[in-house]
């Protein structure tokens, strides 16, 4: 068809009929040269000839007879021209055609719907049928000629036969197996990104609300009411053997068994008795079946029902994994000697710095100096009072003892080691001039009273209230007493060389039990009935305040690195304290059936003992590790038996030997132990 001065703008890709639905998948027909049975035979030679004069070459190609480039044609719009040609004439724009005029010249058009408007150049183009079946080709997915196999098959060009040697012979590049740190960077990026919320996965798809036919009624959706959990009804039991129409011959009772059961309670006679039908149409209709209905129901309406969450775990599972006890040898298991010589209970033990004496205070009114290695006694002092405690001064060249007798403290020079040794000792416990405590004229009384102790060659502090424990400083020349009283004066600190006493605390929080010097530090434990206290000596104020949550605290040992603390109690609980950790027990461990009476830490080892007056010790592991990441290790190892109990009481003080794993126990009994590994 040609091209005659009467056609239109109107013709647009929208306008025109050249519709969608001619080139969808139900229209292929039109677009197929097979199904078009509209043209003679003629026209298609004649298109067959011109598709098959076409060449791929540039030079045949017709330039586009606009030559505005890819400048927008709303340009335009306003102007009569469409663009230029190649001889820079203007490109007049066609007439307007009106919508009638171009269908009824498009009904008569056979050759119409394989026209399409190019609106660059102002112009109808007709495509041929074989332009027609690409189209329709690439409409349906396909490739756009006919001769083209998509799906080829693979030839392997290169010969392996024979071939002794890779393809390449290179050597393998370095990023092939060192890590890559921009891809490093990247994962730590998206991890800090999923951490802080900033990438957000999709929730799950919600599975399909299917259940079982037969399943349990508790795992299904419908029935997870508000409020209350529902609980299901308990069912009923499923019939059996005896309930069938025709049940075996083991399941019918003789005479003689119904006759048996009227002698029997209404509450324990069979509900149902088993009879024999010939067929199930002879089976009569179930005469309580109506009672049972209504029982069942009342059962439903009446009973109460709970929920009882029964989890089925090994309990071997649940105990922590420790290790074994080979591992942390070795640690006091047996006992090895035993020291006899006292008439009453040993109320306290102390061991001397280098392990060889040991000095032990009794209430039969005596301190003795035992040999650890032969168990013989070189030493007996009879002060004529109970002795409550013991202290051994920490410095190996100063062997002086320290005692509680009755209510006073009394200095001991233990009369061992060389004779210059023994001259120092001598005229460290001499008071050449009276103390200034004496000196002080007026209404106030001095706290403590240096005096001569002519019969034993030391000295006597004599305390205006009973003393309960004393304790020395590592250095050994200041140690502490603690007289149990509400006042300013119950914990005092004295300095041997100067022979001076003072009380460093105004008030206290309680009344005290037991004080303690750090081991390397100038800090201050002192431990109420409720809580111990930390104090740093140089800037005179308290430091923390540990909290035990025992009844009543009965003992305290610090740890030889300074940092952890163990207190017994009088409820038979011990409490392992991490001070850097928190103000609260790291570990509450109860262990003894009665009073913890003494708790001690091993001075090298990773040991730690309490004694308790059930008659018992108990040894433990408690490793404490340089990374303040890691967090104490505590493990029980052994519980030492062996003392017998006298008016009560069991083993009163335990002791660590400062070389050896060994452990020394005084007991009720009159004897001291001497547990070995």
């Amino acid at each position: 068809m040609g091209h005659s001065d009467g056609d239109h703008d109107d013709l647009s890709a929208d306008d025109s009929p050249w519709s969608e639905d001619i080139w969808s998948d139900d229209n292929e027909g039109s677009l197929s040269f097979e199904d078009s049975g509209e043209g003679s035979d003629a026209e298609s030679d004649e298109t067959d000839a011109l598709a098959a004069e076409e060449s791929d070459s540039s030079e045949d190609e017709v330039a586009p007879r606009n030559t505005v480039g890819d400048v927008p044609l709303v340009w335009y719009k306003d102007e009569e021209h469409v663009g230029y040609d190649i001889s820079g004439r203007k490109i007049k724009k066609r007439d307007r055609e009106g919508r009638i005029e171009a269908y009824l010249r498009n009904a008569d058009d056979a050759k119409n719907w394989r026209k399409i408007y190019d609106e660059y150049n102002d112009e109808e183009v007709q495509i041929t049928k074989e332009e027609a079946k690409i189209i329709s080709r690439m409409l349906k997915g396909k490739t756009p000629h006919t001769n083209v196999d998509p799906y080829p098959d693979y030839v392997d060009w290169f010969e392996y036969d024979d071939k002794g040697h890779p393809l390449s012979s290179a050597p393998e590049p370095k990023r092939r197996f060192v890590p890559s740190k921009w891809e490093q960077k990247k994962v730590v990026k998206l991890v800090r990104a999923i951490r802080k919320g900033w990438i957000k996965f999709d929730k799950p798809k919600e599975e399909p609300n299917f259940y079982l036919l037969w399943g349990d009624e508790t795992d299904t959706a419908d029935n997870k009411r508000q409020g209350l959990s529902y609980i299901p009804a308990p069912k009923p039991n499923l019939p059996g053997h005896e309930e069938s129409y025709n049940p075996s011959v083991e399941y019918i009772p003789t005479q003689e068994e119904i006759d048996s059961y009227q002698l029997m309670y209404e509450e324990d006679r069979p509900k149902f008795i088993p009879r024999r039908f010939d067929c199930l149409r002879s089976v009569p209709a179930y005469e309580k079946a109506l009672r049972e209905g209504f029982d069942r129901c009342l059962d439903l309406y009446l009973c109460p029902r709970t929920r009882k969450k029964r989890i089925n775990i090994d309990p071997e599972s649940l105990k922590p994994k420790l290790p074994s006890k080979k591992d942390l040898r070795p640690y006091p298991r047996t006992c090895y000697l035993e020291f006899k010589g006292h008439n009453g209970p040993v109320k306290s033990l102390s061991v001397e710095a280098s392990g060889q004496w040991i000095a032990s205070g009794s209430s039969d009114g005596t301190i003795r100096v035992w040999e650890v290695e032969t168990g013989r006694c070189i030493k007996v002092w009879k002060v004529g009072g109970v002795v409550h405690r013991v202290a051994w001064n920490p410095q190996p060249d100063r062997h002086i003892l320290a005692a509680i007798v009755d209510h006073d403290l009394l200095l001991l020079n233990a009369e061992i080691g060389d004779e210059e040794v023994q001259m120092r000792t001598k005229k460290l416990l001499h008071i050449e001039e009276l103390a200034p405590e004496e000196e002080e004229t007026g209404d106030k009384k001095p706290a403590v009273k240096w005096v001569n102790h002519d019969k034993f060659d030391g000295i006597m502090l004599i305390h205006h209230k009973a003393v309960s424990t004393v304790e020395w400083h590592f250095k050994g020349d200041y140690f502490t007493t603690v007289v149990p009283s509400g006042d300013s004066r119950a914990v005092l600190l004295h300095q041997l060389s100067k022979k001076h006493s003072h009380h460093p605390f105004r008030k206290l929080p309680g009344l005290p039990i037991a004080a303690v010097f750090h081991p390397s530090q100038k800090m201050f434990f002192v431990a109420t009935k409720k809580f111990v206290q930390v104090y740093d000596l140089q800037k005179a104020q308290i430091v923390k305040k540990l909290e035990s949550g025992v009844r009543e605290i009965s003992s305290i040992s610090i740890h030889p690195g300074g940092d952890n603390v163990i207190v017994g109690s009088k409820d038979g609980k011990l409490c392992w304290f991490d001070t850097d950790l928190s103000t609260r027990p790291y570990k509450a461990l109860k262990t003894h059936l009665k009073d913890i009476t003494s708790v001690t830490f091993h001075r090298k080892y990773p040991l730690f003992a309490s004694s308790s007056e059930d008659c018992t010790a108990y040894v433990f592991h408690g490793m404490v590790y340089s990374d303040l990441n890691q967090n104490p290790l505590i493990v029980p190892l052994e519980i030492l038996r062996g003392h017998s109990s006298s008016d009560g009481r069991g083993v009163l003080d335990c002791k660590f030997h400062p070389r050896q794993p060994w452990l020394f126990t005084a007991g009720a009994d009159s004897l001291i132990r001497l547990y070995c590994d």
